[in-house]
């Protein structure tokens, strides 16, 4: 397989002169320039969190002075990243302007690998999918992925107008860990999956582009997309189950995602199944869509209706029912499992299918809970993802944003001032 740098079908990044958007990176030493970064990526933040802040608002949460509020506000208006609201007119004094942040002012590329399909969206500074490109396979190759990534990212950049193509922060990647290890259960030859192995898809892809790339989990994505665009800001610490042809997950604690020494933590599909008389299993070969898919096929149906974007399922009736039943017993037993190690607040379970069977299998668990042994455990709530089947993908392309642009842990989910 030859992996030779291509040509770049994408307009290369000027020589020399300023950035149109002034933001840098904050870390290392406390210079005047990186103080400023670090202002101005609280200040967004904090507009991201809330939707909308006056410059006074943003003062009494940062403990910033009313002239640097001021200053940094008409700089981030200058690069384009805030808009004004209509003015606030109170009983006194000036009326108030609330700023917020601009979504076209940053653009954000987001690729998703799954072991049936790959995903790559086109986000904005806002977390709003503008457009998305889907491709489904038997399986994922190192080439067949690099082929869909040419020809997507030529497609996103041909969308977007060359002012547009400028504000692009990065492409993030969401993809499983560890690909090589499934051949048997996605239906590939060893040899085919074994080119995974020593694969660096972040340096191939960074060939490709002018732009940074960001490589993460797929399950630790997912569950970054819920803590940042679903329901995820509401709990402290929560368990995320994300349901795709195999399940994985992630772990917040104190309101960050904890990836853990391997960017793997809370992936509870490796959570062991011992039955008496049957060789050990894991979670993973009860609690996935690679289930669903084998029980239609061995039904005479046809499963590639789970790999194509839809909303609509009615179709795959009765085995659907009798999989979030047979599911919901599994994620049960993988919440008290979770529960046991760590008093989460909540569990969100989300996952590549439509809404309709997301409610449907959240419900089924709750009832699944009540038929364990609950001893010693302090139930958490059981809630809906809100991002749903694109929370891989959304995930990927929120790393470019908070590399650059944004604050992702203190500042986003806990209250300033």
């Amino acid at each position: 397989m030859s992996t030779a740098e291509p040509p770049s079908p994408f307009p290369q990044p000027p020589a020399g002169g300023r950035p149109r958007a002034r933001i840098v990176d904050p870390s290392g030493g406390a210079n005047q320039t990186r103080v400023r970064a670090y202002n101005e990526r609280l200040v967004l933040s904090l507009i991201r969190r809330h939707g909308s802040l006056t410059k006074a608002e943003i003062a009494r949460r940062t403990g910033l002075s009313a002239q640097t509020v001021t200053v940094i506000m008409r700089a981030l208006e200058e690069d384009r990243l805030l808009v004004r609201g209509e003015p606030r007119r109170g009983r006194v004094g000036q009326p108030s302007v609330p700023m917020s942040l601009n979504a076209e002012a940053v653009w954000s590329i987001g690729l998703k690998i799954g072991r049936r399909s790959a995903d790559l969206v086109l986000m904005d500074f806002l977390g709003t999918v503008r457009h998305r490109i889907t491709r489904t396979y038997l399986y994922p190759t190192p080439q067949a992925v690099l082929d869909f990534a040419d020809s997507g990212l030529s497609e996103l950049a041909a969308g977007l107008a060359a002012d547009q193509r400028d504000r692009i922060a990065g492409v993030g990647i969401a993809v499983p860990f560890e690909l090589w290890n499934w051949a048997e259960q996605v239906g590939a030859s060893a040899g085919e999956m074994e080119a995974w192995r020593g694969f660096d898809l972040a340096e191939a892809v960074a060939a490709r582009v002018p732009w940074p790339v960001f490589l993460q989990n797929d399950a630790t994505a997912a569950c970054g997309a819920e803590l940042v665009f679903g329901g995820g800001a509401e709990f402290a610490d929560f368990l995320y189950l994300f349901i795709g042809f195999f399940i994985g997950g992630g772990l917040v604690i104190d309101h960050a995602v904890f990836p853990g020494r391997t960017g793997t933590a809370g992936a509870i599909g490796p959570i062991p199944v011992l039955r008496p008389g049957r060789p050990p299993e894991q979670i993973l070969d009860h609690a996935s869509l690679a289930v669903l898919e084998n029980a239609l096929a061995e039904a005479g149906r046809d499963p590639s209706p789970l790999w194509r974007r839809g909303d609509d399922w009615s179709g795959l009736e009765p085995t659907l029912g009798w999989w979030i039943g047979y599911t919901a017993h599994w994620l049960a037993v993988a919440i008290v499992g979770g529960c046991s190690f760590v008093d989460f607040q909540a569990v969100i379970v989300d996952g590549g299918f439509p809404a309709g069977v997301r409610q449907r299998l959240v419900a089924a668990t709750r009832r699944a809970m009540a038929d364990l042994d609950l001893q010693g455990i302090q139930v958490p709530q059981i809630r809906e993802g809100r991002v749903g089947s694109d929370a891989r993908a959304i995930g990927a392309a929120a790393q470019p944003l908070f590399a650059r642009y944004l604050l992702d842990r203190d500042v986003l989910f806990k209250a300033v001032g």
